[in-house]
């Protein structure tokens, strides 16, 4: 007998395309909204639209490179704990 995982619902392709799909309309709902609301620009470079996603995701992705890099420099060697 396997050992039950700890996060096995997550690892169903069913909920992993539930999930894409979600974040599809999430993401989706997030521009057109943008069409209702009244931008205040203080630049000219955030008055287009789309501003914001394009900030998001760019910020994020960001974030992430940055976060590896990190990791990459504060890695412990892998005997580390063996002294």
């Amino acid at each position: 007998m396997q050992p039950k995982k700890e996060f096995d619902y997550f690892d169903r392709p069913e909920v992993i395309r539930k999930l894409w799909i979600l974040l599809y309309i999430v993401c989706g709902l997030t521009v057109v909204g943008e069409l209702f609301a009244h931008r205040h620009p203080h630049f000219g470079f955030d008055a287009f639209f789309g501003f914001s996603a394009v900030l998001g995701f760019v910020s994020c992705a960001a974030l992430i490179l940055f976060s590896k890099l990190v990791a990459l420099l504060l890695k412990a060697r892998e005997d580390y704990y063996d002294d």
